[in-house]
């Protein structure tokens, strides 16, 4: 393996944390005999082929420090290799992070962890899931979750999280279940109305709603996680209940699992890892092994 390892930053991480959590991330690897060298790019796609270049040069490992953002992008230029991924949580989610018990806006902890894990050899091969030729790691989201980042994407101001909380607000005052048709491994489709639908590799989302509570990221399945077609009072009265995972119990709620499922809807856009996918439909598939992860 070679010494090198590959800082992939995230400067605006976490308003500004990205640039700040990098200096002890680097700190501890380079305290442990590692040499780093960073790589930074203008934007998603620039950063995306520099770090595919450092992984084709030959790299000891990616260290991303920023959060569920530079980690989606990571996992595209590392999955199926055999270059293991660390991950400096410092974002506004970190749910990549949470699911996997690393640590959480501790840049100089989580460097530390990095540098251990490389040199004791403590790699985790996790599950990822695939849509396409598009790699995420946490959640794939859909219906009312993914409009209200519709419409929160679509808002100039105010800026930040709370205008995510004023487009809540304004598709609550819309809401509606929407039609689906949810196929799992092939099987006979489902056709049912549903308020959301969630296909978790890991466990949460929104920085630390456990949509997906029971998800394994190691198990070679997804959960699937389909609410219902509830009322807006009953929305309401369930939604807080995902922070600590105990909506799985509500009766409008259901899980299976399976290794792909295929979802289809009209006028709703798929989120994975808090990135854009496009409109329903897609297929989802849960590929077993298939990034290594310092833990």
């Amino acid at each position: 393996m070679s010494s090198e390892i590959t800082l992939f930053v995230n400067p605006t991480a976490g308003r500004g944390r990205g640039a700040h959590a990098a200096q002890p991330a680097a700190s501890a690897l380079r305290a442990a005999g590692f040499s780093v060298r960073s790589v930074v790019g203008g934007d998603g796609p620039d950063a995306l082929a520099r770090l595919r270049a450092a992984v084709h040069a030959g790299t000891g490992a990616v260290i991303a420090v920023g959060g569920d953002g530079m980690v989606s992008l990571a996992l595209q230029a590392l999955a199926g290799t055999d270059v293991p991924l660390g991950v400096v949580a410092v974002g506004t989610g970190n749910d990549f992070a949470r699911a996997l018990g690393l640590p959480v806006r501790e840049p100089a902890r989580a460097g530390r962890l990095a540098a251990g894990a490389l040199k004791e050899g403590r790699i985790r091969e996790i599950d990822l899931g695939r849509v396409g030729g598009t790699w995420y790691g946490t959640v794939l989201c859909s219906g009312f979750d993914s409009r209200v980042n519709d419409r929160g994407n679509r808002m100039r101001l105010p800026a930040g999280r709370f205008k995510y909380d004023l487009a809540m607000l304004a598709e609550l005052a819309a809401f509606r279940p929407f039609p689906y048709r949810i196929t799992l491994d092939d099987g006979p489709v489902i056709e049912t109305e549903a308020t959301l639908v969630a296909v978790g590799n890991g466990s949460s989302y929104g920085g630390g709603m456990r949509i997906c509570a029971d998800a394994v990221p190691d198990d070679g399945l997804f959960d699937i996680t389909v609410v219902g077609d509830c009322s807006r009072a009953t929305l309401l009265r369930v939604f807080p209940r995902v922070y600590k995972g105990t909506h799985l119990d509500h009766p409008k709620v259901t899980v299976h699992r399976a290794r792909k499922v295929t979802l289809e809807a009209a006028g709703i856009t798929a989120y994975a890892d808090g990135e854009p996918l496009g409109p329903l439909p897609v297929t989802a598939e849960c590929v077993p092994g298939a990034v290594r992860v310092l833990s």
